[in-house]
This record gives structure tokens, sequence and C-alpha cells, in this order.
């Protein structure tokens, strides 16, 4: 049993199966380590998505919380990046957020922050949460439980969501909201804003009755490309089951990759911000950080993974951060992750430019590239080192995985956090560099 409750508790955050590995009593036990770990006094924010069971997980996280003498806010439903907003607007002492993100319907999940909006992973305290709910092994109860308040923090949200935005074009567009979270807070936006929206699935069901509520899979934006191409609108924007990510979809149909929308945002950042350090992960274009060069911005290069972003973007006093999967971070909103921000600020930079999205997505668009792609191995690491040695002629590093530059293409090979899975990501000047490059990197994969 232990060991297949140890598996729930991931590198970024917490994910099982509702009834077999995320339970209401695991999620009480979670509630009570939380409480313990957290290294402020203060009230903690507990939110939680539309998913069917979210809300008697979330029950049980206040229950765990206030057991061990924490006051609760309890934000009900909301997006995820709300609740991670709500630690540095509120002053908390963290959050926990019932969601699986973009999982399908029969997970669910927890993220949870500490104070100063510090996201919590496997190597910054969920590892310690995740010992003592094994062990069983918590402070005594309080002799006075902590209190519960109600707090609709929609009102606030908005309001900080707009000052991201200012005099917009009008345009015509599609959100896919995906059945998600985000779906409870754009009818309070859009109408604060010069633009015709064609809404699609903006109803909240946790079942994800239309798609898959992950926007990174070309698969789930069909139904939007459709939209945008048969109704000659302007862009479309898809949000992920919690919303705190939004991806671009062109006025030709076309999904723009995660690297182009770094750059997109990049620009309009650096025009804020001249000559700012840009933050970007091991998968990000080559073009994106020739731009940002371009632009009179640094590129500054850290770790995949959302929880690597901010704390680098502290590091460097850097305005905006950016990763490939979607996660696009603004100091502006405490160092923290949006879904809405992302794709209000991409509209805003999108109206500056005076151009259609395409003719953005065309010129940032430099070199040819394929899909992530996945290799399941036994030995992640000697596969990486055969693969040092095989391209021992081109430029190495191992900030995370193991990255290969070469003057025309490069690559880097990741291994996973939870699986036998080396994951590629490649990119090459010619289609046909590309493709030579995969062969010969499957060749010593096996």
């Amino acid at each position: 049993m232990n060991d297949k409750l140890a598996a729930i508790f991931k590198a970024y955050d917490i994910r099982g199966k509702v009834g077999e590995e995320l339970t209401p009593e695991v999620c009480e036990k979670i509630g009570r380590a939380f409480a313990d770990w957290l290294p402020e006094q203060g009230p903690v924010a507990v939110g939680r998505d539309m998913r069917p069971d979210s809300g008697e997980l979330a029950d049980a996280m206040i229950k765990g919380l206030t057991m061990q003498g924490r006051n609760v806010v309890d934000l009900g439903l909301v997006t995820s990046d709300m609740s991670y907003w709500a630690v540095g607007k509120y002053d908390l002492a963290g959050s926990a957020m019932i969601t699986a993100s973009h999982n399908p319907g029969k997970d669910n999940g927890v993220k949870l922050y500490r104070d100063k909006v510090i996201a919590v992973a496997l190597d910054s305290g969920l590892d310690k949460i995740r010992d003592a709910v094994l062990a069983d092994n918590f402070k005594p109860a309080a002799e006075t439980p902590g209190t519960v308040e109600k707090h609709d923090i929609m009102d606030d949200w908005v309001e900080h969501c707009l000052t991201f935005v200012g005099d917009l074009k009008p345009f015509r567009i599609a959100i896919d909201n995906g059945n998600g979270m985000a779906g409870a807070v754009l009818p309070h936006i859009l109408p604060k804003l010069p633009i015709q929206v064609e809404e699609m699935y903006f109803e909240l069901d946790g079942t994800f009755p239309n798609h898959e509520a992950n926007p990174q899979h070309v698969e789930n934006l069909k139904d939007l490309e459709d939209k945008i191409t048969q109704n000659n609108l302007d862009f479309g924007i898809a949000f992920d089951g919690d919303g705190d990510r939004a991806a671009l979809v062109d006025d030709k149909g076309r999904p723009v990759l995660g690297s182009d929308t770094i750059s997109i945002v990049s620009q309009y950042m650096l025009k804020k911000y001249p000559g700012a350090k840009i933050i970007h992960e091991v998968r990000t274009s080559r073009a994106t950080q020739e731009l940002i060069r371009e632009w009179g911005g640094e590129p500054v290069r850290t770790k995949a993974g959302r929880v690597n972003l901010a704390p680098k973007m502290a590091e460097v006093d850097s305005p905006f951060g950016g990763e490939t999967t979607g996660h696009q971070f603004f100091k502006d909103n405490y160092g923290a992750d949006s879904g809405m921000i992302t794709a209000l600020v991409a509209m805003q930079a999108i109206s500056d430019s005076g151009r259609k999205l395409s003719e953005l997505v065309d010129e940032y668009h430099r070199y040819e590239s394929a899909p992530e792609m996945s290799f399941h191995v036994e030995d992640k690491q000697g596969t990486i080192e055969k693969l040092r040695e095989a391209f021992k002629d081109g430029t190495q590093d191992d900030l995370d995985g193991l990255t290969v530059n070469y003057p025309d293409y490069w690559f880097n090979m990741r291994p996973s956090n939870t699986e036998p899975v080396i994951k590629l990501n490649v990119e090459a000047k010619t289609k046909e560099q590309l493709d030579d490059l995969i062969n010969r990197i499957k060749e010593v994969v096996g």
C-alpha cells in the first residue's frame, strides 16, 4: 500500500486515480502534513476545480489543515493560477489546489504552494510531506482547531488580470475552454474587452465530454482550428483543465508552438522592460533565444518544469519566463504562471504588432522541429551516456539531461522523473537535417 501511495507524489505535484490512489482519507493526511511542514504560520488557501470529486477532496484537505490548527481561506471553485496568486495577494502561508490539471476526469490531484508564492516540489518539501503521510506521522492535533473562512476572490482576480492589457484591437476570436475552470473566469473578463468571441465548451464539466483539456496535444485543438478557419477569425485561444495554461491557434488554423508564444510575449515584455533577462528552459527553440537578443534582451536558460522557472526569475530579477508546454510566468503576478494572463498579454502583443498572428509566427519560426518524442528504456542514464559518446563532437551540457549543440542543429534528451522514459526535443535548419538527426539518435537509443 505504501508503494502505491508514494507513487501519487510526483516531481511537481500530487496526482492519482480517485478512489484507488487519492481518497478523502489521503487528502486529510496531506492536509495535516502540509500544515505541519509549512515554514510560516498563518492561514492557508484551499481551492478546487470542477471535477466531480474535487469538493469532497477539498473538504478533506480543509479538515486536515484545521485539525493541525491552521486557519483556512476557502476559495471554492477557482483556476489554479487564482490559488497561486491568492498566496501573494493576501499574504498567506500557502495554498492547496485540488486539481489534476489536464489529466482525465478519473484522476485528481493537489498542487501545493508555500509563502512567497513558491511551488512545493519533490525536492523542495513535497518529499517531507510524502514521508509524513506514509508514516502517519503528524504533530498532535491542535486543542483548538483552525477556522474556515469562505472568500470569493473573483472580482480581485479579474481586476488584476486586466492590468496586463491596455487598448486592444476589436479582434474576432474563438476560445475553447475544454469544459475547464477558465470557464468560470471568462464571463467576468470578456465583457470588459473590445473583442467578439466564439465561445466553445465554456460549461464547467470535470468529465471533459468534448475533448481532453490539454492544448499541448494538437488533436485537442481540432475543433478550435475548424472554428477559426470556417468563420475567418483572427485567432483562437485554448485553456487547459485548471486554467493555468493557454495555447494559441493562428488565423490560418495552425497551432502556435510554445516557443513561438514565448517569442511573442517576450517582445512585448522587452518593450515594457528594455534590456531585461528573459527566462526560458532547455527545450526552447534556438530562434526564441536569437530573437530575445535581437530585441535587446538577455535569454537565461534553466531546467524544464514549472517549479524551476519562477525561482530563476527571482534570482536574476526577470519580468517574464516561459516554458514550451505553455506555462508562462510574470513578475507582476508574484512570479507565478497564469493561463489567463498569458492569453491577455499575447492578445495585447498581437494588437500592438499591427500584424496577423500567422505573420508573427512565420517570422519567428526559423527552424524545423518535431513534437517531443518519448523512448521507453530500462537504463535512462546509460542511454544518455551512449548519446553523449555518439555525439561527442558537439558542444554538450548537463543542465537538464543532455543537450548537444551543433551550428545547424541541436537536441536535448531528458530522463522522465516518474517513468522508464527519456524525452527528446530536437531542432534543425532544414527538414533533411532534422530527419537525419532523429534517425541517428534512434540508432543510438535502439
